[in-house]
């Protein structure tokens, strides 16, 4: 396949009959080609397979020992296809057979031999749904049976059997579709390994519906057929049609998370277009005064899970009503988007589409999908609003694959991810000098990068002109104000930062690093109480984050509520067992608790976890005052050699001499700080430095933060 074609690329919702040959393995090679091939000629003959392939919506798979039937838009189809192979089955006992059926995510891609790729969560749950049962078993997955019962003729045919354990420890809710005839009424041997009550007798209306279902009566199939597609709206994931489940978002809060889109590209380098996505229709979507929207990470947690009830889950954890999920793919300089709106309380569709585009129209593509899923939300926008969502950051295609890549990478919160960072959007900014956005992220880059990459002298200097250019070019983004504000509190101006804030937070009240900032301007001025308010409230909008839950026990131990913030880091590292702030905050908890092993143990743990020399010199802080001098100046000596490789502070030398009770030396590194305009002078109130607070020259110090405000 030309890499960049789409013909034969599909990514959308399948509706999945997973059939395995029970005892295959056992059977010689011969015996093995021939019970394949009867089965392949069995299901070559069905009528919906007939029917769904005549109208292109089935794909065929092979499995090995068995087969796997995916129709695109028919609900009911598979279980019917199970009916009617039960029934032929039973006339030639040869063969023994188990189904599984499941609806999900189905991604399908062909390649030059035209041989067909089929990945996803539909398929994969399908198989293990089936992997429950034994031979003559037709299992559901429950969202399938939650489907199917909505129609009368189906309610008697399944019985429930609760939940089975599969791959993984995974474990999902099963039920058995069976007739007085067909189908095997008996508990699967794994359900009464468990200790599950015996399978309920079938129904005795079991016959009048096989009648119906199994297609026995070629008059009453072809009017099962006919009725089946007249209520097409019932059974389909199409676009143009009502979704059955729409009345479910008339709650009174409208509430949606936004999944991480998947990479369907083949190529791990092409991620940064699902996750930017992702985030552009979050931030789009945050500017809906009526949404509720949680935050990045809490939707990113969910990165990755396909399990059969990841909808239930995301709604009760996240509390919304709805989920925005899809897949992007790329080939050359095409596109494949798909989006699909699922409401959480039933697992059914609200909207869906597919976009075939070409790289230059993914802007256009992201906002029709933001008000494509306001309209089946009902919201209402208001002229703003749908400005809001309409409102281009860019025309330049290029130059926002540019800006999106170079939030990847700024995300990852490393050294090497802001040296990335930098070159991404100031690419952008050749390809479009009016890209607001892009200078936004250059702002926020050196924020972060001051005092790590670079002294903080040269990084604030930037910080403040790239920020002044966004609101030059855009007064009315509540970015530009957000990278504004955080850039004169770099500056030790908490004041004019608070007031940048206001208006931020005026232009976009859900923007959630307001909340973040908002905790550290309050906390350079003292007003803990206000600092730890606000970032309560960014940790609100996103619950799952662990960035803004480690600042929370940061502020809480800068205000001296030290056991209090050792809960809070210890809710954190449960988020993320790999966050080496996190540990380094609750180190210096342990250091001012007087638990100095807790505290070594903490820091050794950070550095293993991230190369920034804030950490080494914590730990060398933590071995000072633990009375390990060799090691402190192992430190020291680790240090200087770091410092001829890349810049590093001399505020981290500081803190080691201050450890070790040696205050001139301390003042020293401490005025080599200054002049750099080190970021540790935002922690000028910080417990690390009680012991030279009132030394004349650390209050010189002080003086100088003063005047140069």
């Amino acid at each position: 396949m030309p890499s960049d074609s789409f013909s034969e690329l599909k990514a959308e919702i399948g509706h999945v009959l997973f059939i395995d040959i029970v005892g295959y393995s056992k059977l010689l090679i011969n015996e093995q080609s021939e019970v394949l091939r009867d089965l392949n000629e069995m299901v070559r003959h069905l009528p919906q397979v007939e029917a769904a392939e005549q109208a292109g919506k089935l794909i065929r798979l092979p499995s090995g020992d068995g087969m796997a039937l995916v129709f695109r838009d028919d609900l009911e189809a598979p279980a019917l296809c199970a009916l009617e192979i039960s029934r032929v089955v039973k006339a030639s006992p040869a063969i023994q057979l188990r189904m599984g059926i499941h609806s999900g995510p189905i991604n399908e891609i062909s390649d030059v031999n035209e041989r067909i790729n089929i990945a996803g969560g539909g398929i994969n749950v399908a198989q293990r749904v089936m992997d429950c049962g034994d031979a003559g078993h037709i299992l559901l997955s429950k969202r399938v049976a939650d489907d199917l019962a909505q129609y009368r003729h189906w309610q008697p045919l399944l019985h429930e059997l609760g939940e089975c354990e599969v791959k993984h420890g995974v474990r999902i809710s099963v039920v058995n579709l069976y007739t007085e005839e067909l189908g095997n009424a008996e508990l699967p041997a794994k359900f009464k390994s468990a200790g599950v009550a015996a399978a309920p007798a079938p129904s005795k209306l079991s016959r009048k519906h096989l009648v119906l279902l199994s297609g026995v009566a070629a008059a009453l199939l072809v009017g099962f057929l006919i009725f089946s597609l007249s209520r097409k709206s019932g059974s389909s994931t199409s676009a143009s049609e009502p979704a059955r489940g729409a009345i479910s978002v008339a709650a009174p809060q409208k509430s949606i998370a936004v999944l991480p889109f998947m990479n369907m590209s083949g190529n791990a380098g092409d991620e940064y277009l699902s996750d930017g996505m992702t985030e552009e229709l979050l931030s789009s979507l945050t500017k809906v005064k009526e949404l509720r929207v949680p935050g990045r990470s809490s939707c990113f947690a969910f990165k990755g899970m396909y399990e059969e009830d990841i909808f239930r889950k995301v709604g009760q954890q996240l509390h919304v009503n709805a989920v925005l999920e899809g897949s992007v793919r790329k080939a050359g300089e095409k596109l494949r988007i798909t989006a699909q709106l699922i409401n959480v309380a039933d697992g059914y569709h609200l909207w869906s589409e597919t976009y075939d585009r070409d790289m230059s129209d993914i802007l256009a593509v992201e906002t029709d999908v933001a008000q494509r899923v306001v309209q089946a939300l009902k919201v209402q926008l208001g002229v703003e609003g749908a400005r809001a969502l309409a409102k281009k950051p860019t025309e330049n295609p290029e130059a926002h694959r540019l800006y999106l890549l170079g939030r990847y990478h700024f995300d990852k919160f490393t050294r090497a991810g802001w040296t990335s960072a930098l070159r991404c959007f100031e690419q952008a900014i050749q390809l479009d000098p009016t890209y607001a956005l892009a200078y936004c992220g250059l702002a926020d880059t050196y924020a972060t990068a001051g005092g790590q990459l670079m002294p903080g002298k040269e990084a604030w200097a930037k910080e403040r002109e790239f920020a002044e250019k966004a609101l030059a070019l855009d007064p009315n983004l509540a970015e530009a104000h957000l990278s504004m504000a955080t850039a004169l509190f770099s500056l030790l101006d908490p004041h004019a930062s608070e007031k940048e804030l206001d208006r931020a937070v005026e232009l976009s009240p859900k923007l959630l690093f307001i909340y973040d900032q908002y905790g550290w301007t309050f906390a350079e001025m003292g007003r803990f109480d206000e600092a730890i308010a606000a970032e309560k409230k960014a940790v609100e909008f996103d619950p799952l984050n662990p960035f803004t839950n480690t600042e929370l026990g940061f502020l809480l131990y800068w205000a001296r509520r030290y056991d209090e913030a050792i809960v809070q880091i210890r809710k954190t590292l449960e988020l993320d067992p790999n966050n080496a702030w996190a540990y380094s905050v609750l180190g210096w908890c342990s250091i001012w608790k007087g638990n100095e092993a807790e505290a070594i143990a903490a820091f050794q743990k950070a550095t293993t976890l991230d190369d920034l020399p804030w950490y080494i010199g914590s730990l060398g802080y933590a071995h000072a005052v633990a009375g390990d001098r060799a090691k402190a100046e192992q430190i020291l000596g680790k240090l200087d050699e770091l410092a001829k490789q890349h810049y590093v502070s001399p505020a981290n030398r500081a803190a080691v001499y201050l450890g070790l009770g040696e205050k001139e030396k301390a003042l020293d590194w401490l005025e080599k700080a200054w002049d750099d305009r080190d970021p540790i002078f935002w922690w000028n109130q910080d417990q690390l430095y009680d012991s030279v607070r009132h030394e004349p020259r650390f209050e010189a110090l002080l003086k100088k933060i003063s005047l140069d405000r």
